[in-house]
């Protein structure tokens, strides 16, 4: 099992992640302007996320994927991104299946820390989000370490400790 520790989501979150070696981040369709920790990086790495998306490189689409260099402007070196499709229709379902998928690419890559949000949105509610984590990332997760970013609402949802 996975050590797992929760950090804020913001700048300052962003920049407790040193020991990570990447950051996975899920993106809707519908996430326009980018929402959470995407906006944040998105922010960190200059606008790249943003002009993928206006590119329509990447859309935010259900298994649609990203893998984006930090070129040091973030403490990780590497960013996935994973497509959601509609965050308005995210259902517990959809989320779990999302988080699963995104744990068994991320242990293809190799990835033995890495940093997260779990994503929130439709009828997802904290308990909801903080049960698909727990059984839909992290069984299926092989890397040593997960930092979660993490609202407060999730945070009373986990049981991790801050990191």
């Amino acid at each position: 099992m996975s050590q797992t520790t929760t950090h804020d989501i913001g700048l300052e979150g962003l920049d407790t992640l040193g020991g990570v070696d990447a950051l996975c981040l899920f993106v809707a369709e519908d996430d326009r302007p980018l929402p959470s920790s995407a906006g944040f990086v998105d922010w960190r790495l200059c606008g790249t996320l943003s002009r993928v998306l206006k590119n329509g490189f990447f859309t935010g689409a259900k298994d649609d994927w990203l893998l984006l260099p930090s070129d040091g402007k973030l403490l990780v070196p590497r960013v996935f991104v994973v497509g959601l499709g509609s965050r308005q229709k995210l259902d517990a379902g959809a989320l779990n299946e999302a988080l699963a998928g995104a744990a068994r690419v991320l242990s293809k890559a190799k990835v033995d820390a890495v940093a997260l949000e779990v994503p929130a949105g439709g009828q997802v509610e904290d308990a909801a989000r903080a049960e698909a984590f727990q059984k839909g990332f992290l069984p299926a997760f092989k890397g040593g370490r997960v930092a979660v970013l993490a609202d407060k609402g999730l945070v009373k949802s986990l049981p991790a400790r801050k990191g």
